[in-house]
Order: structure tokens, then sequence, then C-alpha cells
């Protein structure tokens, strides 16, 4: 009996002493032997005498510090979406620098917005003259012959746009813009009766106005120049066509001039009646309204202003087409008679004439420079 108990006792010795072994690992519930164990767990049971704490890896460095190692998953990191603008060359990576997305997101255009600018013309181009010059008996009709600049007061056109975001660089919108504050001039210089001279005479009326409509398409830059002012400058260039109706009033020249008809009027005597002269002209030009094709070129930079509104900084150049008049003159004057011994008496009775196709125009451009602010929803 003692020795098939002694002999018990040895075979459940054997037979759970591996599970004893195994403990040390409590992680690795499988565990069957040292020939399953992964390398740096038996190097590391062997290096700190099987004082393995599970998930944790403890590594000697140098002068005696210990490394740390978290075996835990690591949580995974917040995705941002979207093209961030880049900075450099399109064809390589070089040099190209990324920006914060709090930065981006604070310039960028989305959705739907509706603008307001107020500008001012620092430059106006073009001027207004006579088409009907050199035509037969065009000097007794007074107007601009020679090449006349417009009169202008300070002009601040005004401008209402509705748009959207196409994407992070485009932009699209339609504008309407009022320009008035300009004029037919003060002084113009008409022809004699000759129509090699030129006569001062002066203008009432003439006032000119444009109202533009036009789809303008915007393009963001910063892909290229980057943000400017250490990010809360974003540059963009812009382009739009459309139609301008261009109307100037009707306005009066009058030309006090006195011109000679006949140089001696004793060539008159015994012929009463005969006209010596005309003075004090007045002709009525009718104004008009014409449709012309327009359009601008329009560079500036936005900034943001919080709650969602925007504003653009910009200078613009447009083209107006034509101011041009209904070419329609009516034309009074003063005449002077012979008495027919040697004199001459004013009439009783002023001239009018009208005249027809008879039309004065000129071009009309202008550079404004302004500010537009912009609510985005």
């Amino acid at each position: 009996m003692r020795k098939v108990s002694i002999s018990a006792a040895l075979i459940s010795l054997c037979a759970f002493a591996p599970l004893g072994a195994g403990a040390v690992y409590p992680v690795y519930q499988n565990y069957q032997g040292t020939q399953n164990v992964p390398l740096y767990q038996q190097q590391y049971q062997q290096q700190y005498q099987g004082n393995y704490t599970p998930g944790v890896v403890q590594l000697p460095a140098t002068n005696s510090t210990i490394l740390t190692v978290n075996s835990a998953v690591a949580t995974a990191p917040t995705r941002v979406t979207g093209a961030l603008p880049q900075v450099g060359s399109a064809a390589t990576a070089a040099g190209r620098r990324y920006y914060q997305p709090a930065d981006y997101d604070r310039l960028a255009d989305s959705g739907l917005y509706v603008g307001l600018s107020a500008a001012y013309t620092a430059s106006i181009t073009g001027s207004i003259s006579s088409d009907y010059t050199g035509e037969k008996d065009a000097y007794v009709v007074p107007g601009a012959f020679a090449a006349a600049d417009y009169e202008t007061d300070t002009m601040i056109p005004l401008q209402v746009s509705v748009g959207a975001s196409i994407n992070n660089d485009l932009r699209i919108d339609f504008s309407y813009t009022r320009y008035s504050g300009l004029s037919y001039p003060n002084n113009v210089f008409t022809a004699d009766y000759t129509g090699k001279a030129n006569v001062p005479a002066s203008v009432e009326g003439g006032a000119i106005t444009a109202n533009t409509t036009m789809l303008n398409l915007y393009y963001n830059l910063d892909s290229y120049t980057g943000y400017l002012a250490g990010g809360s400058l974003r540059p963009y260039f812009g382009v739009g066509v459309g139609i301008s109706l261009n109307t100037i009033s009707d306005y009066v020249v009058y030309d006090g001039t006195y011109y000679t008809i006949v140089e001696d009027l004793n060539d008159t005597i015994g012929n009463m009646g005969v006209l010596t002269g005309i003075s004090d002209v007045y002709a009525y030009h009718n104004g008009g309204t014409n449709e012309q094709l327009a359009f601008m070129v329009e560079g500036g930079i936005t900034t943001d202003l919080g709650g969602g509104i925007k504003m653009d900084f910009f200078a613009r150049y447009s083209n107006l087409g034509k101011v041009k008049t209904s070419g329609s003159i009516v034309l009074s004057q003063t005449e002077w008679l012979s008495d027919g011994y040697g004199q001459e008496v004013q009439a009783d009775y002023d001239s009018v004439f009208h005249y027809t196709n008879w039309y004065e125009s000129g071009r009309l451009s202008m550079v404004d420079v302004g500010a537009r602010l912009r609510l985005q929803f």
C-alpha cells in the first residue's frame, strides 16, 4: 500500500508541475510550455526573475532610466476631411506648407451669400464727342466737336450681389451696380460757321448714369500665394461680364457768339431782309439710353469678421461701353437781317431747326476701389 501511495503522489506531482510553471503568465491561458512562449517574454522572465506584469513591459534604459511602454491599443486619431490650401509648386511637394484647419475654415467660402459694396471711383477714362463732325452744316449744331472729358462729381458706385461658393476656391455671383455723379462737360468747344475754329460754349444738363448687371466668377489665390498677414487675409481674383444700361439726360448747349455771314453790310444796300448774321444759338440735345456689353476685372483680399460675415477689399476696372444720345437735336437761333440801308436789325422771330441722326457719344470706363460686406448662410 505504501508503495502504491508513493507512486500515486509522484504521478500527481508530475502531472500538475507544468500548470504551476505556467501560472507566472496568467494572461496566456493556453500556455503549455516554454517552447510556445514568445522570445521577448522568455528574455524578460530571465532578466526580472519572472516578475512580469501583463500588458506592461519595462525596459532598462541608459543612465538607469526606465522606459515604460504601454501595450494597450491606441485611440484612433481624429481625421480631418477636405483638402487644405497648399503653398508651393503644384508639380512637387517640396516647399509646400499646410495650414491649420481652424485657419483654413475661418476664411473658406461656403454656401449662399449676399453682398453689399460701396466704392470710390478713383479714375474715369473716355470722352464724349460729336459723331457728326465733318457733316455738312454741322457748324450750326453746337456740340463737342472736339472730344471733351466727362464732368465728374464724387462717384460712389453701389453694388448688390447674390452668389454661392462652388468649392473652396471658386465662387460665383450675380451683381447689380449703379454709377451716378457723372455728366456731360459744362464747357465744350463748337465750330464756327466755317467749321474750322473752336468756339467755347456752355452746357446745362446731361447727367449720366449706368445701371449694370453682371455675372461674376471669383477665384481664391491662396493655393499659390498662401494666406497673408499671418493667415487673416485671403487674396482673390475675379472677372465678370454683363449688360450696362447707359443713360444720358437731355442737355442744352448755348453758344453766345455772333457769327457774321455778310462781311460788308454795304453789299446789302437796297436788299432789305438779307440774312447778315446769327447769334444766341441754343441746341437742345435729346438724351438717350443704350444697352451696352460691359465687363469688369477685379482683384482683392478677403478677411473674416466673424458671425458668417466676410469683407472684401478690392480694386476693380469696369468698361461699360458707350454713352450715346438719341440723335435728335432741336436748334434755335437769333437772326440778324439787313434793313436795306447798310445796317442790320434783329429779326422778330427765332429760327428753329430739327436735326435727326446727329449723335454724340463717348466710351465710359473707370477704376474703383472699395469694400464689400458678404453675409454667408
